[in-house]
């Protein structure tokens, strides 16, 4: 089992979740570049320009570890990210759990993505100009769970930690990406694991991916926010036993 963190985070956020599976898999935990302790002299600005590049990462760490039969569990962005690596080599792949997936975070028409393209601008603006500032007004808003306010304070700790350069292209590519026309493309069984009241990826885009992710189970969440690995870690791991 492979999982892979979402934007601002890194490995320790699956500390609840991924000790669960330690038992009956061979847990693969890593850092994004630019996360964590990763190597950030590993960074290259044109291969990380697309969410292709983040990818390529996950196809290079199941090469060099030789993994077959992979159960790949993605958070928010990661989510995109293994659907992108198993639709260029699924024979690596068994299954995709994905937690709060989005293919495009932008309204565009009919589609909704949550976010106004206005909206995402000045998001990136304001990051931009204080990404620190921002981390503090952000976290906790992606966190959710206001009555809980050390999760807030974690994640916006964690966005901190993320070397700030790379946070900034990170974004941009991240809420920028329209990755909607890559899901029927995507042959490998998955997992979508949707949250309540999740402002970062809504109920409508779990119910868009899942209608265009051919073969794939819907499962609505209690746990609320868009971190259930932090905030809801026993109904996560129940939810991927039940699936997997």
């Amino acid at each position: 089992m492979i999982f892979a963190h979402g934007y601002g985070c890194d490995q320790n956020m699956w500390r609840y979740v991924a000790p669960e599976f330690a038992g009956t898999h061979r847990v693969v935990l890593f850092d994004h570049v630019g996360a964590g302790k990763s190597d950030l002299r590993a960074y290259e600005e044109e291969r990380y320009s697309n969410l292709e590049g983040y990818a390529s990462d996950v196809l290079e760490i199941i090469h060099d570890l030789d993994l077959r039969d992979v159960i790949f569990v993605g958070h928010s962005v990661s989510a995109m990210i293994g659907v992108l690596a198993a639709i260029r080599e699924p024979q690596r792949f068994a299954k995709l759990v994905l937690i709060g997936p989005s293919p495009r975070y932008i309204d565009d028409g009919d589609y909704v993505g949550g976010f106004a393209k206005t909206d995402v601008e000045e998001m990136l603006a304001s990051l931009d100009s204080n990404y620190l500032g921002w981390s503090s007004a952000i976290a906790p808003v992606i966190m959710g769970n206001p009555d809980r306010p050390e999760l807030g304070a974690e994640l916006t700790n964690s966005f901190c930690a993320t070397d700030p350069e790379i946070a900034r292209k990170f974004a941009f590519v991240t809420f920028t990406a329209d990755n909607r026309d890559d899901l029927p493309k995507l042959r490998t069984p998955a997992l979508i694991l949707q949250c309540t009241d999740d402002v970062i990826a809504p109920a409508v885009v779990g119910d868009y991916v899942h209608e265009h992710l051919r073969g794939s189970t819907l499962v609505a969440m209690n746990a609320t926010g868009h971190c259930p690995n932090l905030s809801a870690p026993a109904e996560t791991v129940a939810a991927i036993k039940g699936y997997i």
